[in-house]
């Protein structure tokens, strides 16, 4: 018996790699298509504030159900893609996306509980999160270019662990 050449057996288990990521590909273009259709979806609602069906009949405070799908719909595709292009990104910052989708996600609660304070308060929960996610995001960024320029990232670690006053820390930013 002849055993099977291992070019044979490369190009049959990567034609399934390509195969799996032509398929993952594909839905995700699928996705992403579907997007304007999922976006002008709201025209199909009514001009009132009741939604009636045969299974269930719905209020809103909003001037129109139009008028609430429109938001929704405002803040859920962004949402959509953003999340789309988080979970599907390769770079080293994809982290960062986090923060419109947080934002975005803050917006699209405040349209579900139909709050009066539209848009107002998510930069007050967002801020938080940038706070940890912008500093992280730079430092990978710092060690990346380090390893990339072979510098020594002692010296980098030694400059942030210096205690500096505010004023001193935002004239460095602009040096």
């Amino acid at each position: 018996m002849d055993k099977p050449n291992n070019k044979s057996t490369k190009h049959l288990s990567h034609y399934k790699t390509d195969r799996k990521s032509l398929v993952i590909g594909g839905i995700i273009v699928l996705l992403i298509a579907l997007s304007p259709i999922l976006f002008y979806s709201y025209r199909s609602f009514p001009e009132s504030q009741t939604l009636e069906t045969s299974f269930f009949t719905l209020n809103t405070s909003f001037p129109s159900f139009y008028a609430y799908a429109w938001y929704f719909t405002g803040k859920f595709i962004p949402l959509y893609l953003l999340l789309l292009w988080f979970l599907t990104c390769k770079h080293w910052w994809h982290w960062i996306i986090l923060v419109p989708i947080a934002m975005y996600s803050f917006q699209l609660w405040g349209v579900i509980n139909e709050s009066n304070s539209l848009d107002e308060l998510e930069l007050v929960y967002i801020f938080p999160l940038m706070m940890i996610l912008v500093p992280a995001v730079y430092l990978i960024r710092a060690k990346i270019f380090n390893q990339v320029r072979e510098n020594d990232f002692q010296s980098f670690e030694e400059e942030l662990a210096k205690k500096k006053s505010v004023w001193g820390q935002i004239k460095d930013l602009f040096q």
